[in-house]
């Protein structure tokens, strides 16, 4: 059984969120489903590139008692599977809280000032670690995608950072299990020499803005295709 469990981390993650999508009739959150798949899609092309690159050079592998034995590009079909379930996920738990709680933003001063400290301690963490792989490509993503944001979509960053601590709880379930939390291996395995060493329980620290680099990119691009769908209307 447990070659089903990457399989059964992506189904489990996917499941409620879609049942919910198609039959909670208020958010119908169904409606956007080209939307969101789209937006998914053309970044799951950007991270799944990324991925292999990363699988070929060593910077990270995957435990085959922990998935099946289907790959493509050296990566398991699961990996695959991951860059749509979660990102899925993601996506409607984001809309959902919007749904649920209109008001759930941050104020503009706070984003700012928490964007600020993101990026001042984001880049004194590259300059000093530039050169392992992991952290200085993640680090660079991150640092541009939040300056982009910062620059034309501080409105969605307020209602963001909110659900992404929300987001954050399932995440460190998943990911834990992932590398290591709770079984006697990682499913995913990371060089140590290649990220900044430093964990949240068996998650590397640089996951948590892999994430959100991820996760908000697919946001921002199901933002405009969703305003776009509304247009239309």
């Amino acid at each position: 059984m447990s070659q089903y469990l990457y399989l059964i981390l992506n189904l489990g993650s996917l499941s409620i969120p879609l049942l919910y999508s198609v039959f909670e009739k208020k958010l119908h959150f169904i409606q956007y489903f080209k939307q969101a798949a789209l937006s998914i899609l053309l970044v799951a092309l950007f991270f799944l590139i990324w991925d292999s690159w990363f699988t070929q050079m060593g910077v990270w592998g995957f435990n085959p008692d922990y998935h099946l034995s289907l790959k493509l590009l050296n990566m398991p079909i699961e990996e695959w599977m991951f860059f749509f379930c979660i990102p899925y996920a993601c996506l409607f738990t984001h809309e959902a809280l919007k749904f649920l709680f209109p008001k759930f933003k941050m104020s503009k001063s706070m984003t700012v000032i928490i964007s600020f400290l993101l990026i001042v301690l984001v880049s004194l963490l590259l300059i000093f670690n530039f050169g392992k792989w992991y952290t200085t490509v993640n680090f660079m993503l991150f640092l541009l995608l939040l300056g982009y944001a910062l620059k034309y979509h501080l409105n969605t960053l307020q209602e963001y950072y909110p659900s992404f601590l929300v987001i954050l709880v399932p995440f460190l379930i998943v990911n834990g299990i992932l590398t290591g939390s709770f079984i006697e291996e990682p499913v995913v395995w990371y060089n140590n020499s290649e990220n900044l060493g430093f964990r949240i329980f068996t998650i590397p620290i640089e996951d948590a803005f892999y994430a959100f680099t991820m996760l908000f990119s697919a946001q921002l691009i199901f933002n405009y295709l969703k305003g776009k769908k509304l247009e239309r209307k």
